[in-house]
């Protein structure tokens, strides 16, 4: 658990990014980007699978960030199916990497569930574009990256996809397309839907062994 959580807020290129900051026991070791789900049906930085994320990296010894995307809570801005929420990530690492220069210093994550998954996924691609630093490690989370992508995509072959095998949001085999046309392998939680409801501990252990050898 993280002893301490903090508020803040950043400049993003449609106004305020509102952020969480949840801190491990002791100096942070490197850092976590946690994406939530779709805004537009109640998705915001509190979602139970982006708070079990951010305790499995805390636990892990990383700083984890949870921005709301624009339109949520003190952001600023409306709902752009993923490009503008890609552009307001990027400023968010940026923002990272001179805010929190010694979690930023380590290695650091990206992660995100459902809508968060698609712009994690474009924000990998964007990150790239613009030279900034890559995560060690990037996590898919109930995956529904063609439904707001925007742009060509290159998964690292180390992706981490988690995927309920009811999904009733995102069909797993909508999962399994994504996951083949990488060529990257899924974990497959049994008799999970979307939420991961009764399932979220077996959730936090996949995230947790993902983060092994960071």
């Amino acid at each position: 658990m993280s002893l301490r959580t903090e508020q803040a807020t950043c400049q993003g290129p449609a106004g305020l990014i509102e952020y969480t900051v949840d801190h491990p026991e002791d100096t942070p070791s490197g850092w976590a980007l946690v994406l939530h789900p779709h805004p537009l049906h109640g998705g915001t930085r509190d979602n139970k699978i982006v708070t079990t994320v951010s305790r499995a990296c805390v636990q892990h010894g990383l700083l984890a960030v949870r921005p709301n995307f624009r339109g949520v809570g003190a952001s600023q801005g409306a709902f752009d199916r993923g490009d503008g929420e890609t552009a307001d990530m990027a400023a968010v690492v940026e923002h990272v990497f001179q805010a929190w220069p010694q979690a930023a210093s380590g290695p650091w994550v990206l992660a995100g569930f459902s809508f968060g998954s698609a712009v994690a996924a474009q924000l990998y691609a964007e990150l790239g574009d613009r030279g900034l630093p890559l995560p060690a490690r990037l996590m898919l989370i109930g995956c529904a990256v063609e439904r707001f992508r925007h742009r060509a995509l290159s998964m690292p072959s180390d992706t981490l996809m988690v995927h309920g095998e009811h999904d009733e949001v995102v069909p797993l085999s909508e999962g399994m397309d994504f996951a083949r046309a990488h060529q990257l392998p899924m974990t497959v939680v049994p008799d999970a839907g979307h939420f991961f409801h009764g399932k979220l501990l077996v959730l936090r252990q996949i995230v947790q062994s993902g983060l092994a050898g960071l």
